[in-house]
Order: C-alpha cells, then structure tokens, then sequence
C-alpha cells in the first residue's frame, strides 16, 4: 500500500498573489501554523533546496527535514519532494494552481510511502496530511484573503 491524498481550496485572491504567497518559501513560517523555521541552503533557477524545522509536537519532539521544489511559473505548477526523508521511503509533493471564477483554486497532491518500523502507517500517515492539509489551507486562505483587506478592488 501506499499513500495518496489530493486537498483543495478556492482562495478569493488573483491567481499571481495566490502564486507569490505561497511560493516565497521563506516566508512559510508566517503563512503556515506548523512551521518554525525555514533554512533556505541553495537556490538554482526555479529550484530551491531548504530545511523547514516544526514547532515541537504534543511530545515535545521537534522534527526537521529538507526539501527540494521546482517551480513552473507558466503552467502554475510546483513539484516537490523531502531529500531527508525520514520515516518515509519517499514523499513527493506536487502544488497546481488555476484561476476559477474571481479567485484562484490551489490543490496540493501527495504521494508517499512511509519506512517499515516508521510509528504510523501509509493509511495513518494519509489521515494525518488529510486533516491537517484542510487546515494549513484554511489558513493560508484566510491570510492570502486578508492581505487584499483595503487593498484596491480587482479589475
């Protein structure tokens, strides 16, 4: 067995602001609840290579890991995938992008396989990402919605 989830959200914000937001990894612990810290170690053209550091768990524990993601700007898409994979065999990423209607509908795709020994499972792991990506969207909506706050009205 392996993991899969696919999550979206309709964000009332131009596609390029929904873009910027949530491209600009080093501002990830702002627009993201989960996230403490971003190291970014290299960049390369449309790839970037950095360590994003949790806040501690319900444990106290703090997990870290880097990640590489390739943007495409013209077909609003982004691929990545954890280079520490930690209790993952492998987990790939991929985020597209479209406008819909006034607003931009982002989705986020993942696929994984979680390590034997690892302390949750492929089902498990999918029920965790599930639920928290609906809440890490959320969130990013409510803050990507709430820059444009006073902001001039869209065409």
């Amino acid at each position: 067995m392996f993991g899969h989830t696919e999550n979206s959200i309709l964000i009332d914000a131009p596609l390029e602001v929904v873009w910027d937001s949530t491209n600009d990894v080093r501002s990830w612990p702002d627009l993201f609840s989960e996230y403490a810290a971003v190291d970014v170690l290299a960049e390369d053209g449309d790839t970037v290579r950095f360590r994003l550091t949790m806040h501690p768990d319900e444990a106290g524990q703090v997990w870290s890991w880097v990640s590489e993601r390739t943007v495409d700007p013209v077909n609003r898409t982004v691929d990545a995938h954890r280079v520490e994979t930690g209790p993952f065999e492998y987990m790939r990423i991929h985020w597209s992008y479209a406008e819909s209607g006034s607003g931009t509908r982002m989705t986020w795709v993942q696929d994984f396989h979680m390590r034997p020994g690892a302390p949750i499972d492929d089902a498990g792991m999918t029920d965790r990402i599930n639920t928290n990506s609906v809440i890490q969207m959320q969130l990013i909506k409510e803050k990507v919605e709430g820059h444009l706050v006073g902001a001039p009205p869209r065409a």
